[in-house]
């Protein structure tokens, strides 16, 4: 596990939304970003989530131990690949909404 400064740490929640009909396969291309983001030196975490409400919509909650291991990741090459695929299925672009954690870990 890495060990960082809080301060340098960033959070990144993505909102993706799709069309019924796209869901299963939206969900697969998503999946698709897990392992090797988690693989990456500097990922804190990459989960996907999908809303119970509202299954068309999911978020990857994912955490960077600074600013450059997140301009790394979306240079990695899995990523343009699956978003090439995905950003076709999808209502609207990805939401994505950059954060710093302020509460401690557990």
């Amino acid at each position: 596990m890495n060990t960082t400064l809080k301060s340098e740490e960033q959070h990144i929640i993505c909102e993706v939304q799709c069309e019924s009909s796209n869901r299963e396969r939206v969900k697969e291309l998503l999946m698709e970003l897990v392992g090797p983001a988690r693989l990456e030196a500097g990922c804190l975490y990459y989960d996907l989530y999908q809303k119970i409400e509202e299954p068309n919509m999911f978020y990857i909650l994912d955490g960077w131990v600074n600013e450059q291991a997140v301009a790394e990741h979306t240079q990695h090459p899995n990523v343009p690949r699956v978003m090439e695929q995905l950003s076709p299925l999808l209502l609207c672009p990805p939401k994505i909404t950059l954060s710093q954690r302020v509460s401690n870990p557990l």
